[in-house]
């Protein structure tokens, strides 16, 4: 066979692994109960535990892109809408394409490496063994973690994006902080802001769906856990960066 068309029997038989993971996840979802204290420690440990990346990114995003902005807009004497080019870079594209792919590449590999570890133990077939399902102990409560808290870490990174830009545009560009505010409030809309929460649940489950698909299929040893920790980081990336441009021509048709 062609190495080509292996390549392609490859990735099919990847897409069709993950269809099954999805489908399988979403009956466990809609025909069983939630289990409550995994789903608050997966909660706490996948999102709580993410804030200070959310924090040190989105902050220092806002005051680049005010930087960038005013020294764009310098020259057009529009130095003044720093404050509508934050808002609307912030809310509708960088906060939730940066911290998806800051998170993702954090959530993604401690997903693949703590589930691919419990692989190549056989602790999955022990799960099997004693009649519990590995799709509802293990994918579900990090799914459901990661589907809740990543919109909610985005919501405050728009927040912390633009109050980044405040400190900019108030202490170095010498722009009054009311002023800034005003145009911030003025041009703000919710389609804004929930179109860029609308991303963020698909590419909550598209990191969460690769990341246990890969745990549960890495096989030899330690090595193995590597490989599928470094794929989960770099595939779920590129989904992210794809999944975004035709998501925002979807939101921008609406």
């Amino acid at each position: 066979m062609d190495w080509r068309k292996w390549r392609v029997w490859q990735g099919l038989e990847y897409l069709g692994g993950i269809s099954v993971l999805a489908r399988d996840t979403g009956k466990a979802i809609v025909s069983s109960r939630w289990e409550w204290d995994l789903l608050s420690y997966q909660m706490d440990l996948l999102g709580v535990q993410s804030f200070s990346i959310v924090l040190i990114t989105s902050v220092f995003i806002g005051m680049v892109l005010a930087l960038q902005t005013a020294y764009a807009l310098r020259s057009f004497g529009a130095k003044l809408y720093v404050g509508e080019a934050v808002t609307l870079s912030m809310t509708r594209e960088l906060a939730p394409v940066l911290i998806s792919l800051m998170v993702g590449g954090r959530v993604g590999a401690g997903i693949t490496a703590e589930i691919g570890s419990m692989n190549v133990t056989e602790q999955i077939d022990a799960l099997r063994a004693l009649g519990a399902n590995p799709v509802r102990k293990l994918v579900v409560p990090r799914l459901l973690a990661v589907a809740f808290t990543l919109p909610l870490l985005v919501l405050i990174a728009d927040a912390l994006g633009i109050f980044g830009g405040y400190l900019i545009s108030t202490f170095q560009l010498q722009i009054a902080g009311r002023f800034y505010m005003s145009h911030v409030f003025r041009l703000l809309q919710f389609s804004d802001v929930f179109s860029g929460l609308g991303k963020t649940l698909f590419f909550a489950l598209s990191i969460t769906l690769i990341g246990c698909y890969n745990g549960m299929k890495a096989s030899g040893g330690a090595d193995g856990v590597g490989r599928a920790t470094t794929f989960t980081v770099v595939l779920s990336s590129i989904v992210i960066l794809i999944s975004d441009f035709f998501l925002t021509k979807l939101f921008l048709a609406f």
